[in-house]
């Protein structure tokens, strides 16, 4: 069973997690309501194990290549990123504020035969406990977190000294707010209404200053393109005008 752990001092913002919890059942429905993760997750996934090679020189050709790494994902939902950083061979903890995606998650890597320590609890709770780990996956949190500086702080002190962490958002700006509003909530009703709000997206640069001011060293970035005419998702050196994601080091 998870852990759970609550601290008075948290970036959770409790109207923020109502609305993942109503979705929690359909985490592993690729036609549900986390269908854009879904199909955005291939792209992901090769970002982040390709910086994760890079930072602990791994070889992903070699099985389980992440051997030895103690990666934490934070807001971890149905388990869509800990299942394979688990099968690539990474001891791997998942939390998530929302509690009821704990059952939905540790059912699911029940069925796929996977020992994944998923815990309904916060980053800053873990931080407290003094919890640490080579990597720390923060993806699609910032923006629904109540204080952002708060939280990478949180983040950098649950990395080791030479941790990596990765952390993905959406870019503030008109093409995001028809993207990633008007277009996957009221077009594509991808998502229920109501599920982002335009206000508490961050831009590439904002986020590049909060790491620094986390005491972390941001070291890439790179932008999630999607395709309507392929319907896929792509990785894009110059485009982070949506969806982007960032590598930051914490000082060994």
């Amino acid at each position: 069973m998870g852990k759970s752990l609550v601290t008075a001092t948290t970036t959770v913002d409790p109207s923020e997690i109502a609305k993942f919890e109503a979705m929690a059942a359909e985490w592993w429905d690729p036609e549900g309501k986390f269908k854009p993760l879904h199909m955005m997750n291939p792209v992901r996934l090769d970002y982040l194990t390709a910086q994760i090679a890079a930072e602990f020189d791994r070889d992903l050709s070699q099985k389980s290549p992440f051997t030895g790494l103690r990666l934490l994902d934070i807001g971890c939902g149905g388990g869509l990123l800990c299942e394979p950083m688990a099968r690539l061979g990474a001891t791997v903890v998942g939390v998530d504020a929302g509690g009821s995606n704990i059952p939905v998650a540790q059912a699911h890597a029940s069925q796929s035969g996977l020992e994944i320590d998923y815990r309904h609890t916060t980053a800053e709770a873990m931080a407290d406990a003094g919890e640490q780990f080579d990597v720390v996956l923060s993806m699609e949190v910032i923006e629904h977190v109540t204080d952002p500086l708060g939280f990478l702080s949180a983040c950098q002190r649950l990395l080791k000294p030479g941790g990596l962490h990765l952390c993905s958002t959406i870019n503030r700006n008109a093409k995001s707010f028809a993207a990633a509003i008007v277009g996957a909530e009221f077009i594509m009703r991808w998502l229920p209404k109501g599920t982002h709000d335009w206000a508490k997206f961050i831009t590439p640069d904002e986020l590049y200053g909060l790491l620094r001011q986390a005491g972390l060293h941001p070291v890439d970035r790179k932008g999630f393109q999607f395709n309507p005419v392929s319907w896929k998702w792509s990785l894009s050196d110059r485009d982070l005008s949506v969806n982007y994601v960032t590598a930051a080091v914490k000082p060994a």
